[in-house]
């Protein structure tokens, strides 16, 4: 296993860390697994042994269910490993179960621990936007956390760019703990956190955790044009992620399906490998339903591609080249820095457009 700084902190986190969104199987969640204590200790078991220090769930996840079955899992090997959490979605009927408010973030941590059977959550992710909830109230209620001993690191995921930059400005502003992580979605089929997420994770100092890096298994092997799982989420009417442009994702599929052949690889490890190279990456959220698929993702760790792969990748996969970066490729490349980089170093062999 590789271990990876998280941003500008001191933390180190396995490059493969071990999502727990299959865990409970309670409500909508049952689309995607069910997967009980048993199970869960069984597939932890195989993660820890393959170095994964880093397991994520968050409260939402079953309604709670999915950190009761983690808690229960780790007993006895808690200390040896990382734990993050989140909060911020509904999880209630009452006007106060969602959000960001002091009363909720506090209250839910408290109930997250208990869940967990913990006293702390190494990295609590505010899982979205809110946008009612004034940022200095958010920061000082997770300041309160920090301070008290029951949160260790803070992060964001699923914001926009002005988001993150506002609430760092925010934290900078008030002395108040600053995020150090964000979780973000990014595959080789959505490629959208190139435009603002991953530049700024280069120059604010922030490490880049990856949800669902496979894109709900689409990117997986399993999935093509003329074949689909009929256990899949997707079958069961699970559509997280949206997918744009269906034709350009078979069409990504095609190309991993050639570089795992050529390789002795899997598909899934390919489009892992690949995922692994981006800037700021620190580690890629992977579940799995069976012990082989996480075998096979913790090896992609080890899967080093070639400039020539990286290239086909990369040109069958990247976003379009929207406004202002074009007119930036056009005028200012001699000037970019590294964080600029992050995006512009994938449309290198356009020249001038």
């Amino acid at each position: 296993m590789e271990y990876r700084v998280l941003g500008k902190s001191g933390l180190k986190v396995s490059a493969i860390s071990m999502g727990t969104f299959s865990f409970g199987g309670v409500g909508a969640f049952a689309r995607v697994a069910n997967q009980g204590v048993d199970d869960a200790r069984r597939l932890i078991d195989l993660c820890i042994d393959g170095g994964v220090n880093l397991f994520d769930t968050a409260n939402m996840y079953s309604f709670g269910r999915s950190e009761e079955i983690l808690g229960e899992a780790l007993k006895g090997r808690r200390e040896g490993v990382l734990i993050s959490s989140k909060a911020r979605m509904r999880i209630g009927d009452g006007p106060n179960d969602e959000g960001v408010s002091r009363f909720h973030l506090i209250r839910e941590c408290e109930r997250s621990l208990k869940r967990l059977q913990t006293d702390h959550i190494d990295i609590y992710h505010m899982h979205e936007w809110d946008g009612v909830t004034p940022l200095e109230e958010m920061l000082s209620a997770l300041d309160s956390l920090i301070q008290a001993g029951k949160v260790r690191y803070i992060g964001c995921s699923n914001y926009s760019g002005w988001h993150l930059m506002k609430a760092l400005a925010v934290a900078d502003q008030r002395n108040l703990a600053r995020f150090v992580t964000q979780q973000v979605h990014y595959t080789l089929e959505a490629r959208e956190a190139e435009y603002e997420l991953l530049p700024i994770s280069i120059d604010q100092g922030l490490g880049v955790t990856v949800w669902s890096p496979l894109a709900a298994g689409l990117l997986s092997g399993a999935f093509a044009r003329d074949r689909a799982p009929k256990d899949s989420r997707q079958s069961a009417g699970w559509s997280e992620p949206p997918i744009r442009d269906q034709e350009k994702l078979w069409k990504i599929v095609d190309v991993l399906d050639e570089i795992a052949l050529e390789r002795n690889a899997t598909a899934a490890q390919v489009a892992l490998a690949w995922t692994l190279t981006r800037p700021a990456i620190s580690s890629l959220v992977v579940g799995g339903l069976s012990e082989q698929h996480f075998r096979e993702n913790i090896a992609a760790v080890d899967l080093k591609l070639t400039g020539e792969e990286l290239d086909r990748l990369n040109l069958v996969s990247r976003a379009p080249y929207i406004y202002p970066y074009w007119h930036q490729h056009n005028f200012a490349r001699d000037r970019f820095a590294a964080a600029d980089r992050a995006l512009h170093d994938s449309y290198e062999d356009l020249g001038s457009i």
